[in-house]
């Protein structure tokens, strides 16, 4: 049996075996087909005693995962992106703007994380300032006034904890659309697509429908942190995944999100155009779900769904 870094390091080599001879011109059938086997075998033996949430926290930030855009190039082909928060400047981590899922004109917002090194520093690797989210604020607000719904998706290890985030009001901005997202008058469906990290996630996360695909995770904390804050010892990141609750599975138990999207093979990344004909199908569904509320009715819904989040204890 192979331990997980071994695991990791045959998926890949196999992976690049077989990308070198799709893309070559003269493929031998028989040499792709043993591969590929072999990639399942691998994929599917056990390796080490590794605990499913940690295995669900690897698969959410693998290298290949489709981020935001991957998924709006595919849900709606005449994307059109709008910028700036008009108050102080464009953040690249959030990308919004217009465009049509199956005929259905709608808002689209996502959280993107960038996939080489230099895209990662221009979209600060996911992690929003406030001009961010009060970027994604205005864009929501425009879609309620011509009366489209809200699609976000959600994909951030949190917002940017940087002193100039803090010194702009990244609390604050935050909060603010926590309590805006509530009162908009047309219907909101988030997905989480990757990692929903804390309040960064959350200011994009205030939905009538919130869902997860299979392999996400949703969370207050990175275990990374949470394990250095709650441990004393962030090397303890997969003890601490595991009492987060931050899989799809468990979220749903505890009524946190509506409905987990699944994913194709061992992952989104094995086959990005399949994962977002399933999110498109989810999307659209809760969308006509929705269809039939007032806007009065689509207001309330959001804010007694979230009031009711959790377990509240009175003193006899």
């Amino acid at each position: 049996m192979m331990d997980s870094e071994q695991s990791k390091e045959r998926i890949a080599k196999l992976e690049k075996q077989i990308a070198e001879l799709r893309d070559a011109k003269e493929v031998t059938g028989d040499r792709l087909a043993r591969l590929e086997e072999e990639l399942r075998t691998v994929r599917t033996e056990p390796a080490g005693e590794v605990d499913p949430a940690w295995q669900r926290v690897q698969l959410a930030r693998h290298a290949k995962r489709p981020h935001a855009l991957d998924y709006i190039q595919r849900l709606a082909p005449d994307f059109s992106e709008l910028h700036g928060d008009r108050f102080y400047s464009d953040d690249a981590a959030i990308v919004g703007g217009m465009g049509t899922i199956e005929g259905r004109p709608v808002m689209i917002l996502g959280q993107q994380k960038g996939r080489d090194t230099k895209q990662k520093l221009i979209r600060n690797f996911g992690m929003s300032k406030p001009e961010g989210y009060r970027k994604a604020m205005r864009l929501m607000r425009l879609a309620e006034k011509f009366g489209r719904p809200v699609v976000n998706l959600l994909d951030t290890p949190g917002a940017y904890p940087g002193i100039d985030a803090e010194e702009r009001g990244e609390a604050e901005a935050i909060a603010y659309n926590l309590r805006e997202m509530t009162r908009l008058q047309v219907p909101v469906v988030a997905t989480v697509i990757g990692e929903g990290g804390s309040g960064g996630a959350l200011g994009l996360g205030v939905g009538n429908k919130v869902m997860m695909l299979e392999n996400a995770i949703y969370s207050v904390i990175s275990p990374e942190s949470c394990a250095a804050i709650i441990y004393r010892d962030s090397t303890k990141a997969e003890l601490a995944a595991r009492a987060l609750r931050l899989t799809a599975a468990e979220l749903l138990r505890l009524g946190i999100i509506d409905e987990i999207v699944p994913e194709p093979g061992e992952g989104a990344h094995t086959d990005p155009d399949r994962a977002a004909e399933f999110l498109k199908a989810a999307i659209v569904r809760s969308l006509d779900e929705l269809s039939g509320m007032s806007g009065e009715a689509l207001a309330a819904h959001r804010y007694n769904k979230f009031r009711n989040m959790g377990n509240f204890f009175s003193e006899s």
